[in-house]
């Protein structure tokens, strides 16, 4: 039963991530694709795995125990900061954090898991904004 409430849960928020996304308004400088398309493309991929676990739930699932949900939580708690300090601090360095944080709690040693970090925001940076020009938040350093 929960898996049913799990998955029109998640169809739900995949029609309302639907809605919002038909509601970004193009500019007349737009490129061909436009904004509406990502946010599209992950409603679609949202709706599509919820309705295949309401439609088809796990027979005895098994539910995590308190502490595992704990650390769920963590990393949401994680990547809402994520997203506040996004503007603040920049990409760069954001997501250096964010991406050591994670590794750390998935298991990595402390040094190991700021190197994954540093390596992952500097990579993405270079694919995403040196590669593709795509525009990134700048931080205090300019980028």
């Amino acid at each position: 039963m929960s898996d049913r409430i799990f998955g029109l849960f998640g169809l739900a928020l995949a029609i309302f991530f639907a809605w919002a996304a038909f509601q970004i308004e193009e500019s007349f400088l737009s490129d061909e694709v436009g904004p509406k398309a990502f946010p599209l493309i992950i409603a679609t991929i949202l709706g599509l795995s919820s309705l295949f676990i309401a439609l088809k739930p796990d027979a005895s699932p098994e539910w995590p125990s308190l502490g595992r949900l704990a650390e769920i939580l963590a990393a949401v708690v994680a990547m809402i900061l994520y997203a506040e300090f996004l503007p603040i601090v920049g990409f760069v360095i954001a997501t250096a954090a964010a991406a050591a944080y994670l590794t750390w709690r998935l298991g990595s040693a402390p040094l190991q898991s700021l190197i994954i970090g540093v390596c992952t925001s500097v990579g993405i940076y270079v694919i995403f904004h040196l590669v593709l020009g795509l525009s990134l938040a700048r931080g205090p350093l300019g980028f």
